[in-house]
């Protein structure tokens, strides 16, 4: 069966289900996309693997990576292999001791997992058929997907009006230390936007 290889191009407020979240699947060599609608948690958890926060102590994903490497188990790849009434199936493959093993699991389980330990994403041709979206140049440039959040509160604003207006680059980052210390994932999102904002400006 074909494989295709995905990306995760990003995350985005669900238009059809309050309090959700669509999680934007790309195709690495062409213009499909598979939104998938998930929760909260599990868009936060993709999200803070996506901007590399390290939380000061292993949440979920974090601990079962940690794990899974303490007994020299390897999660080689994520395959999400079936689609019934809108529901994705997914399964990672696993290494330990030279044998291939396959594990159930739910998407957004698997890519944030996928998202920690680097490993591909794959779907087949079939899957991406039926639940693909065919993006052209002027879809691309005109509905990008959101920057991933762990919420859906409005973002600070880019024109220097913002909370954070006053605060320099390096008390900035202590505040996103701080945030990341308190677990508070929102706020750090945040302040990392404005942080890279500002460097993006030098």
């Amino acid at each position: 069966m074909l494989k295709v290889r995905l990306k995760v191009l990003g995350l985005s407020c669900s238009q059809t289900q309050s309090g959700a979240y669509a999680l934007i699947l790309s195709e690495e060599n062409g213009n499909r996309r598979i939104p998938i609608v998930i929760g909260g948690f599990e868009a936060q958890a993709i999200a803070i693997g996506l901007e590399r926060l390290h939380p000061p102590r292993p949440l979920t994903h974090d601990l079962f990576i940690n794990f899974a490497k303490t007994f020299g188990i390897t999660i080689t790849e994520v395959n999400i292999y079936h689609l019934e009434e809108g529901i994705f199936y997914s399964e990672l493959v696993c290494m330990t001791n030279g044998s291939y093993m396959k594990i159930d699991a739910r998407t957004s389980d698997a890519v944030a997992l996928a998202i920690r330990c680097n490993c591909p994403i794959y779907t087949t041709e079939q899957i991406i058929d039926k639940a693909g979206i065919v993006f052209n140049a002027v879809d691309e440039s005109a509905k990008q997907p959101e920057s991933p959040k762990a919420d859906a509160e409005p973002q600070p604003s880019a024109t220097g009006t913002d909370k954070y207006e006053k605060l320099s680059v390096k008390e900035l980052k202590k505040l996103l230390n701080k945030s990341i210390s308190n677990e508070d994932y929102e706020e750090a999102s945040h302040i990392r936007d404005e942080i890279q904002r500002r460097e993006g400006e030098k």
